[in-house]
């Protein structure tokens, strides 16, 4: 299993908690969710009682990050000219 670093996993949560503008952050919030080296980035409705996957951001053994996007049937997608990067931030900053 893969741990992932602290800095990075910071990073993401800096991403999460801005992606949201303040006057909507009652209704919808986007957060992060963490297993087994894999970052789940998920957009919870609170009005609606539901969420939705965004993406992964995977970090491998040699501490190399790549992003899934959600398909929005419960898997997950590859770009296949999809970026990797060192750090987490080049990859969201796709999303």
């Amino acid at each position: 299993m893969t741990v992932i670093p602290e800095l990075a996993l910071r990073q993401i949560e800096r991403w999460c908690a801005r992606r949201v503008p303040e006057h909507l952050r009652d209704r919808l919030t986007v957060e992060c969710r963490v297993r087994d080296g894999v970052v789940t980035i998920v957009e919870l409705h609170a009005d609606a009682g539901t969420e939705r996957d965004i993406a992964q951001l995977r970090l491998d053994s040699f501490g190399i990050w790549s992003m899934l996007r959600s398909d929005g049937a419960g898997g997950w997608l590859a770009d296949p000219d999809g970026p990797v990067a060192s750090t987490p931030p080049p990859l969201l900053g796709r999303l």
